[in-house]
């Protein structure tokens, strides 16, 4: 297959500025190119997806990819949208996280999709997935219908992320009684908080992932009192919490709130962890071409399905949202490969 065509559109893409929240620029280019390649492209907000053909009898594969980027660090060396080519090596913001997988997974559909398959395919590119924002893969799921199985590219150097870690941030408040230091009046805020964030740094839950670990849950921001004779009557602290996927949000919540005092409120309950099963025919297929498995600890789009899905992808995670971020074409030449060869044929 030739892929200098997906290379020439991933070098477009690094040239049109698509920070999260302002992929619109990217979103029209990469629609008219797949138009102007004689493909039937469709659009819902700033999200684009081709279908192999439409929604009926056969189960659905979804590819997935993002088209935003994050803001580029303040350390890069060379211009974050100037796509420059060197030898193998691929220069420019969002080459490596998301581009290389979006055209990857893009050839690869183009391939799948030009002889018969036991599913339907549908390739989508979708924005503010760096910000974990709502107008991006969320609103164009009712559009796609019931899923079977999902492949979220993502840079993982070709090797299956079969669990990824989520993500719960609690605002959490303890509550006293205001009064005079000296005097020895009141109910200290912040003892309270402190009984809570011991529990927070000992408390471990049942559930060992064999990819991920325990859940962690770590205290990361405290801020107590006014001045320093009036005892507080109120600590604020944060909690960064990663589950791993074996206990549901809502379980790890209810958890939290039967053991400690203060109060605990989530900014959101969105990024559940993640697992597909060991026995998935794209596992199963995986392993006897001989992929790795591996658990992830960072977010995707992953968290927002609701069905089976393996996040697999060329580049490195390691090159993710930092300064002069690349990706080699072998990389993606080799992507496309494993894409095809992962899903041809595969029954869900």
């Amino acid at each position: 297959m030739k892929t200098d065509r997906y290379i020439d559109l991933l070098r477009h893409l690094i040239e049109i500025p698509s920070v999260s929240g302002q992929e619109k620029d990217a979103a029209d280019y990469l629609e008219g190119w797949l138009a102007g390649e004689g493909l039937a492209p469709h659009r819902l907000l700033n999200n684009v997806w081709l279908e192999s053909e439409p929604a009926g009898m056969k189960p659905t594969l979804l590819f997935n990819a993002h088209i935003d980027t994050v803001k580029p660090a303040a350390s890069y060396t060379r211009n974050p949208f100037e796509a420059s080519l060197e030898g193998d090596i691929l220069y420019g913001l969002g080459s490596n996280d998301d581009g290389g997988s979006l055209v990857a997974l893009l050839a690869a559909f183009y391939e799948l999709a030009s002889r018969p398959q036991p599913y339907r395919l549908v390739w989508s590119a979708t924005a503010q997935e760096e910000n974990s924002g709502t107008d991006g893969l969320e609103t164009i799921l009712p559009q796609i219908g019931e899923i079977s199985l999902a492949i979220v590219g993502e840079p993982t150097g070709m090797r299956m992320a079969v669990a990824e870690r989520g993500l719960i941030v609690l605002d959490c408040t303890a509550t006293g009684k205001s009064g005079h230091a000296a005097r020895e009046e009141g109910d200290n805020a912040i003892y309270r908080a402190v009984r809570d964030v011991e529990w927070f740094r000992n408390y471990q839950f049942e559930k060992i992932s064999p990819y991920l670990g325990k859940t962690k849950m770590t205290v990361t921001m405290i801020n107590a009192g006014t001045q320093h004779n009036v005892v507080p009557d109120k600590c604020d602290f944060v909690v960064d919490i990663r589950p791993n996927g074996l206990c549901s949000n809502e379980e790890i919540l209810d958890t939290i709130r039967a053991n400690i005092s203060s109060t605990a409120v989530p900014r959101s309950m969105r990024h559940s962890g993640s697992h597909i099963a060991e026995d998935s025919p794209v596992v199963v297929r995986g392993r006897m071409l001989g992929l790795e498995s591996f658990g992830s600890p960072t977010l995707s789009n992953w968290t927002l399905l609701k069905c089976p899905a393996l996040k697999i992808g060329p580049g490195e995670s390691s090159r993710s949202h930092s300064a002069d971020e690349h990706i080699l074409i072998s990389e993606i030449e080799n992507g496309i490969s494993t894409y095809i060869r992962l899903c041809d044929g595969l029954t869900l």
